[in-house]
């Protein structure tokens, strides 16, 4: 048991001690009678995993579950850990403040490669074994579920079990037979034996395959209105709606469109409801919307209409999300005077767009990029890639001409007196499950000669240049098609003081290598051009969307061929066996 007066003196010497004191405005009665407990993890920091929809969604579901009380866990900072190992106190739960082995189950929501190393401090932190196989009854069942399960090689051996796909179906059904299989006395292993029956369930000790679990119905699936509010600041401070899950555009680079299939709306007058209840359930002054491809709602301007009625009549600010190129509603925007608007058009060039898909015209972007500007819109924020399947040295300085295209319409059609523009781009990585899932990527080298291009063609007026780090790319793309060796390579890099690898400061890129050079495995084997008939680590799990859908896709990037919007006309990716697409 903490003992508190020890912990409130240890809060007073560390940074931002409320992210470890919980007790939240709207939180659930954890001391209900239950017979199943459950905490969640997040592997990052309390204002990080606070703003995740899906830890939300998923705690609050389990606390709506009679008998079923869930809590949570996020990675301190690491000043918090030293003093938590310092007076010997495990990492605890923020509501009860129990240690991790005072749950049923453990699980750790995952949604980037870079957090891999801070399951195990988290881990460390509470005094549990980094591998399944060293964990007892003794222990609680561990398991993992969230984005990354595209790919979960790399860290199966740490998990009794991977959740893949929508936790709303996987965890659910997991704890429900858990709690069934306790009563009945079964030890673990005999529980995870039947586990690995459940939908979307994965079982590191029985293997086999694994088909994405998916919510069918999104209008009849569990939404909470009444949300956590934190005690402090935290990334996303807002309430947010989720309008739909999917996304119909097939960008080639992106694993989340094609992860997050099929497409499935919930109905504008349920997204209404919910709205209405946020707004009066949390206090929060700003509304924002959460989905892969706002622009496709089927009815976004009567949504968008009818959430500012509501908004308004509570004085709450509605946040609208980027829109595509493709798709600008002005009208939409008649009120958002001096706002920020964010535009992806991801390559400079139209060849480079057609390559990956973007389905974004020369002529969408100057239409809608003047309707902004005609809306007095002061910033504009583009993101590009770099790296790019194919990209030559025009399509980089594509990007640059974009800038200036916007500088000019401005100049001719801008209401305001200046335009900041912010300029940002990421490094292509290849991901699993994407059309590109083979490809190599650029060498490092060729990272910084791109990126310090741009720095000097960008070194414009009130122009802002900002780019992802080359070697956090480098890093991110070999753990992103890796396999189970490098479960040792995590470890390692971990042992060596590798922690929150997804922040700027803490990242370091000589401790990875040395920790792949210290198990006997080199990088450039996940990094580089895979050939399509080799077996790959995620092969299987079925995700929904079929290898040879990509693999058509693939080869129609090569040859600059776009694929259709499939809102209203199937492109055949296979999605649809997991549940129907809407048309």
């Amino acid at each position: 048991m903490i003992d508190n007066a020890v912990l409130k003196k240890i809060l007073l010497e560390v940074e931002k001690p409320a992210r470890y004191i919980g007790g939240e405005f709207n939180l659930p009665d954890t001391d209900k009678p239950c017979d199943e407990r459950v905490c969640l993890c997040f592997a990052d920091k309390y204002e990080v995993g606070m703003s995740n929809i899906g830890l939300r969604i998923l705690y609050h579901m389990l606390n709506d579950t009679e008998g079923v009380v869930c809590e949570r866990s996020f990675a301190p900072s690491v000043d918090m850990a030293a003093k938590l190992k310092e007076h010997g106190i495990k990492l605890f739960s923020l509501e009860t403040r129990r240690e991790f082995t005072e749950f049923d189950i453990v699980g750790f929501s995952i949604g980037f490669e870079l957090a891999y190393t801070n399951v195990l401090y988290m881990m460390d932190l509470a005094g549990i074994p980094f591998y399944a196989k060293d964990r007892g009854e003794d222990y609680p069942l561990v398991v993992a579920g969230g984005p990354c399960m595209v790919n979960p090689a790399p860290i199966l051996d740490f998990f009794d079990a991977i959740l893949v796909g929508e936790g709303e179906v996987n965890l659910a059904g997991f704890v429900a037979l858990h709690r069934k299989c306790k009563a009945e006395g079964l030890s673990k292993a005999e529980f995870l034996k039947r586990a690995s029956e459940l939908e979307g369930v994965y079982v590191t000790s029985v293997g086999g395959k694994v088909k994405r679990a998916v919510v069918k119905d999104l209008d009849k699936a569990y939404f909470p209105t009444k949300i956590l509010v934190p005690s402090c600041d935290i990334v996303h401070d807002r309430s947010t709606l989720e309008l739909f899950r999917g996304c119909a555009n097939g960008c080639r680079f992106c694993q989340a469109c094609f992860y997050y299939r099929p497409i499935r709306e919930r109905k504008k007058d349920t997204l209404l409801k919910q709205a209405k209840e946020l707004i009066t359930n949390t206090g929060y002054e700003e509304l924002s919307l959460s989905s892969l491809s706002t622009s496709d709602y089927s009815d976004l301007k009567g949504l968008v209409d009818g959430l500012k009625e509501e908004a308004e009549k509570e004085n709450v600010k509605l946040a609208l999300p980027s829109l595509r190129l493709d798709s600008f509603e002005a009208e939409i925007y008649e009120d958002t005077k001096g706002a920020s608007l964010t535009f992806a058009p991801e390559a400079g060039t139209q060849r480079l767009r057609d390559v990956i898909n973007k389905n974004v015209s020369d002529e969408n972007i100057l239409s809608s990029l003047t309707a902004a500007l005609k809306h007095g819109v002061k910033n504009v924020k583009l993101y590009f890639m770099i790296g790019l399947p194919t990209e030559t040295e025009e399509d980089l300085k594509g990007i640059v001409d974009i800038v200036k295209l916007v500088r000019k319409l401005h100049a001719e059609h801008g209401k305001s007196k200046i335009i900041n523009i912010t300029v940002s781009t990421a490094v292509f990585i290849p991901k699993p499950l994407t059309p590109f899932q083979w490809e190599e990527q650029i060498s490092i080298e060729d990272m910084y000669a791109k990126q310090d291009y741009l720095k000097r063609e960008l070194k414009l007026r009130n122009v802002k240049y900002s780019w992802h780090d080359a070697k956090a790319s480098v890093i991110e793309a070999a753990l992103a098609r890796g396999d189970r060796r490098q479960s040792a390579v995590i470890k390692r890099a971990f042992e060596t003081g590798c922690v929150f690898d997804s922040w700027n400061e803490c990242f370091d890129y000589e401790k990875w290598i040395a920790a792949f050079e210290y198990c006997g495995i080199d990088p450039r084997e996940y990094t580089g051009a895979i050939p399509t008939d080799k077996e790959l680590a995620w092969d299987f799990i079925d995700n929904g969307v079929t290898k040879q859908y990509l693999l058509r896709e693939r080869e129609r990037a090569y040859q600059g061929i776009t694929t259709p919007n499939c809102i209203g006309k199937c492109n055949g990716c296979g999605a649809n066996k997991l549940g129907r697409c809407f048309e």
